[in-house]
C-alpha cells in the first residue's frame, strides 16, 4: 500500500494507520448486526471515533441481525434437556424447572419465578445494573440461576449471593453446554440488561425456550425483544431505555407481576417461542443485499463509494 493511501479518506487515523477505517472507505456495502446497531454506531458514544465516516456512508450501512441454529437451540428436541417441549405443549417447560431445581440443589419452588443468567461476567453485559439492586431483587420471591465465567469482581459477587442466599441463588462460576440449554428451558425469565450489544445470542435463545428476556433497549437487543403490550396482548419480553438500575429493577418487577397471571404470561411464553430468529431470515436478507452489489456493479454510476 502506498503513501497515497495515507490520506482523510483513505487509512489515515489521527497520524496513524486504520485499516477498519480503511475498510469502511473502500467497501461498496457495509453491513453490521442489527439495524439499531448500525444507527448507534454513527453516534460518538459507540463510533470509537469513526462515527463520522459512519455518517457519512450511512447510505451504505446496513443492520442485519444475527440468527440461531434452530436445530441446535431446539426444545422440541434438545438432547440436553430433561423434558421435550414446544410453543404447541409448552407444560413440560415445568418439568424442566422442577429438575433445574433439583440438580442446583434449589428448593422445588415451581410457583416462584426462576430468573436465569448465561453470561460472560463482565461490564458490557450490564452486571453493574444486577449489582446495584442485587439485595432488591433477592427480597423478591424470586430464585437466580447465574452460570458464567469472566471479571472475578462479577464472580465473586454472585458467589457471594449464593453463599448469603443459598435457598435463592445458584452460581455456577464455569461454563457448560448441557447445564446452559437446562437454564434456558428450566428459567421463566432470561436477564440481559447489557450496557451495548452489538447483537446478542443469549436472548435469541432464551426467546426459543419460552424463557422471557428482561433486556435494556440497545443494539440487536431492541431490534428482538418487543416490550410485551398488555392491550393488545403482543410482546414476546421486557425492555427499559435508560442504563439504569431502577429502571432495570422496574421493568424486572413488571415480569414478575405478569408472571403470576397465568393466562397473560402464557401468552407471552407463546409470542417468544414463536418469534423467528433463525438464519433462514437473516441469510434472505445478505442474500438480496449481495445480489443488489452485484446488479449495481454492472452499472459503474450505481455502485460508487
Amino acid at each position: 500500500m502506498g503513501e497515497e493511501y495515507f490520506t482523510l479518506d483513505g487509512v489515515e487515523f489521527y497520524g496513524q494507520v486504520s485499516f477498519m477505517k480503511g475498510g469502511l472507505n473502500f467497501s461498496h456495502l457495509l453491513t453490521t448486526v442489527s439495524e439499531t446497531y448500525a444507527r448507534e454506531i454513527q453516534t460518538p458514544y459507540y463510533g470509537e471515533q469513526l462515527d463520522g465516516l459512519l455518517r457519512h456512508r450511512r447510505d451504505r450501512l446496513h443492520g442485519i441481525v444475527n440468527g440461531i441454529d434452530t436445530d441446535f437451540y431446539n426444545p422440541a428436541t434438545d438432547p440436553w434437556i430433561c423434558a421435550r417441549y414446544s410453543w404447541e405443549s409448552p407444560d413440560k417447560k415445568q418439568v424442566n424447572k422442577e429438575k433445574l431445581q433439583e440438580i442446583l440443589c434449589l428448593p422445588k419452588r415451581p410457583d416462584v419465578p426462576l430468573l436465569g443468567l448465561v453470561s460472560r461476567l463482565v461490564s458490557q453485559k450490564g452486571l453493574d445494573l444486577i449489582a446495584c439492586v442485587l439485595e432488591e431483587i433477592l427480597s423478591m420471591d424470586v430464585l437466580l440461576v447465574v452460570l458464567g465465567t469472566g471479571e472475578k469482581r462479577y464472580e465473586e459477587l454472585f458467589r457471594h449471593a449464593a453463599r448469603r442466599y443459598p435457598e435463592k441463588v445458584s452460581a455456577n462460576i464455569m461454563f457448560g453446554c448441557t447445564l446452559a440449554h437446562r437454564i434456558y428451558a428450566g428459567s421463566d425469565i432470561f436477564l440481559m440488561p447489557s450496557l451495548f450489544e452489538p447483537c446478542g445470542i443469549g436472548q435469541l435463545v432464551a426467546l426459543r425456550y419460552g424463557s422471557i428476556p428482561v433486556v435494556r433497549e440497545t443494539g440487536g437487543l431492541k431490534d428482538t425483544v418487543q416490550p410485551y403490550n398488555e392491550y393488545t396482548g403482543e410482546g414476546n419480553g421486557f425492555s427499559f431505555t435508560n442504563y439504569n438500575a431502577h429502571d432495570f429493577l422496574y421493568t424486572l418487577k413488571r415480569a414478575v407481576h405478569f408472571f403470576y397471571q397465568r393466562p397473560v404470561w402464557s401468552k407471552i411464553v407463546e409470542n417468544a417461542m414463536k418469534s423467528d430468529y433463525s438464519w433462514y431470515k437473516s441469510a434472505q436478507k445478505y442474500q438480496d443485499l449481495y445480489m443488489k452489489l452485484v446488479k449495481d456493479a454492472k452499472s459503474p454510476k450505481k455502485i460508487g463509494r
